[in-house]
């Protein structure tokens, strides 16, 4: 039952937020930019509690490449590229910021933690010219499922499934499955029985 009425819920928050989903898509015909789904991030991301929640979960679901309708985006979550898969049963803590990425089913995100689209997105070996004005380039991090990512870490690369990322960790090489790392940078401290 408290399934059913989950749903409901989901669904009733999708079509609340259909008025902000359309204009999201009438601006994305002229804009098509991922600003434009920043600043509708950073609009909805100050909408408190439950609600907030729930109608996160209402536009993103459409919005960005998928978002299963129980994810759990918390207060103050930022999302800064549309290309973004969301997986079921994913909670995002409160104050995250979330670049291209995919988030395996079931992993939690503590508070504070950023997902950064790879670790290129600056380049910075042309020393005549400013950092800002050399570019980038933008990876698709994967999360695996069944992770967990501790407060305050930052992922420039990919973490397997069933992993711990501990709290203030900075990964910069790709986690194997079922690792805990810690440290800056990352180094794997143990692993876990399959």
């Amino acid at each position: 039952m408290k399934i059913l009425i989950k749903k409901i819920i989901f669904t009733i928050a999708a079509v609340a937020m259909s008025p902000i989903t359309l204009l999201y898509f009438i601006f994305n015909m002229v804009l098509k930019d991922d600003a434009l789904l920043s600043g509708f991030s950073q609009f909805l991301c100050l909408i408190p509690g439950k609600l907030g929640v729930y109608l996160r979960a209402g536009f993103y679901r459409f919005t960005l490449t998928a978002c299963a309708p129980d994810a759990v985006i918390s207060f103050l979550v930022l999302f800064s590229q549309r290309d973004t898969q969301i997986e079921s049963g994913v909670y995002i803590g409160p104050q995250c910021n979330i670049g291209k990425c995919i988030i395996g089913q079931d992993t939690l995100l503590g508070s504070g933690v950023h997902i950064m689209s790879g670790k290129g997105q600056h380049n910075f070996s042309d020393l005549s010219k400013p950092i800002k004005d050399q570019g980038g380039s933008f990876e698709k991090v994967t999360i695996g499922s069944g992770s967990w990512l501790g407060n305050g870490s930052l992922i420039m690369a990919n973490v397997g499934d069933h992993c711990v990322i501990a709290a203030g960790a900075v990964v910069i090489n790709d986690v194997d499955d079922y690792s805990i790392v810690a440290g800056n940078p990352a180094k794997v401290i143990k692993t876990l029985d399959k």
